[in-house]
């Protein structure tokens, strides 16, 4: 099984290479990919030393599956040139997410759409993975009319120049800004760029995003996506409106009994989710789970991940295990 990263010396693409060796994924020659600059670096995966090579080379080297995080114009002018070669691409940028001719994949949710011809997979958005776990389950239960989320996500999900001003602010320093105004001590509510509508790219992600998952446009999604001082993992605080009445323990117990979901939610002992507890888990963690009281049938539901781990690296990674464990590539 000849694995490729691109993007390996990235911020996802580390955790894609520590992912891929946590969970023993079948890696009989890895391939590390950069760009230019990074080529001839060497990288260290499992004890053994891996010589960073650029675009062109991985691509002559025909590897079985590239798991792609070099963002979305290296996406589209390479993940054809894999694909073309026989490789089996999963990419996690924003690049083939609503392409209709392209799957957008959380193996929980909707893995068994996928067949050997899907040459290009896109991974989500990373608040949309999280927030589609969680509602899932409950959509197949009690029928989703409209939710309304706001998050709050780390600077991690910007890139490592955020996390360094982030970083130069708490050390009083003087540095590049990854954002247009300081991030220490402060919330913007400014996830990417803004669009026509008023709304920012990562607000319409959640948005179309989920209603393609879970193969449904009977319900709609409203977002506010808001970015805040903390280093790794995001958080969302969620009001979902159901067609029919739900009882609160039935809630925690589909939750609870669903993979890849934890809950947390005991008032009582202070115990919620939080960053800081999601931090290097796979899990997402889900809590605060109450009634709206100000209208029948609706819930309020606070959701965390690490946004870096089954919000890129590791749903990447388990696309690559559904694809392997079902002879997909």
């Amino acid at each position: 099984m000849k694995v490729a990263v691109v993007g390996a010396t990235g911020m996802v693409g580390e955790v894609m290479l520590k992912v891929l060796a946590e969970r023993n994924f079948p890696v009989t020659e890895l391939i590390p990919v950069a760009s230019e600059r990074s080529v001839g670096k060497t990288l260290t995966y499992k004890g053994n030393d891996y010589k960073v090579v650029g675009l062109e080379t991985a691509v002559s080297m025909k590897p079985d599956i590239a798991l792609f995080s070099a963002g979305g114009g290296t996406s589209i002018e390479w993940a054809p040139k894999f694909a073309e070669a026989g490789t089996t691409v999963v990419d996690n940028s924003s690049a083939w997410r609503m392409d209709p001719t392209k799957k957008l994949v959380v193996p929980e949710i909707n893995a068994s759409e996928l067949t050997k011809d899907d040459k290009i997979i896109a991974n989500p958005n990373c608040s949309t993975i999280q927030l589609v776990m969680a509602l899932n389950p409950l959509h197949k239960k009690y029928k989703m009319k409209r939710v309304v989320v706001s998050t709050y996500q780390s600077v991690s999900g910007t890139g490592v120049k955020a996390v360094r001003q982030l970083e130069n602010e708490i050390a009083g320093v003087e540095g590049e800004m990854a954002y247009p105004y300081p991030i220490g001590r402060n919330a913007l509510p400014h996830c990417d760029v803004f669009e026509d509508n008023g709304y920012t790219k990562e607000e319409m992600k959640l948005a179309r995003e989920p209603q393609k998952i879970m193969n449904d446009r009977t319900f709609s999604v409203s977002a506010t996506a808001v970015r805040i001082p903390t280093a790794g993992g995001h958080s969302e605080s969620v009001n979902v409106e159901f067609e029919n009445d739900f009882d609160l323990a039935d809630i925690r117990k589909l939750l609870h009994e669903t993979p890849g979901v934890v809950v947390q939610d005991n008032t009582d002992t202070n115990t919620y989710p939080m960053p800081i507890f999601a931090h290097e888990k796979d899990e997402v963690f889900v809590g605060r789970i109450r009634r709206d009281e100000t209208q029948p049938n609706t819930l309020n539901m606070w959701i965390v991940a690490d946004n870096l781990r089954k919000g890129a690296a590791t749903n990447t990674v388990q696309i690559a295990e559904y694809l392997v464990d079902n002879n997909l590539v």
